[in-house]
């Protein structure tokens, strides 16, 4: 018996659990704060100004990247 998958859809993603969900809002909490405590020379080692850096850590972490929510 020969199987042709070349043709086939792909099969549709699950949304991630409620426990993925949790993780990934904690994560990304915690860079977030991590970002808000660099100085300015590790701010300037990443290519961030003070004010980028403090927008995005002000930014609630419910706000997640569309890339991290796929």
């Amino acid at each position: 018996m020969t199987v042709l998958t070349a043709n086939c859809p792909a099969a549709p993603r699950s949304s991630p659990s409620f426990w993925t969900r949790l993780r990934t809002a904690s994560a990304l909490a915690r860079q977030r704060h991590a970002l808000a405590c660099m100085d300015d020379d590790m701010l300037r080692d990443i290519g961030l100004t003070r004010s980028q850096a403090m927008t995005e850590a002000r930014r609630p972490f419910w706000d997640a990247p569309r890339h991290w929510r796929a």
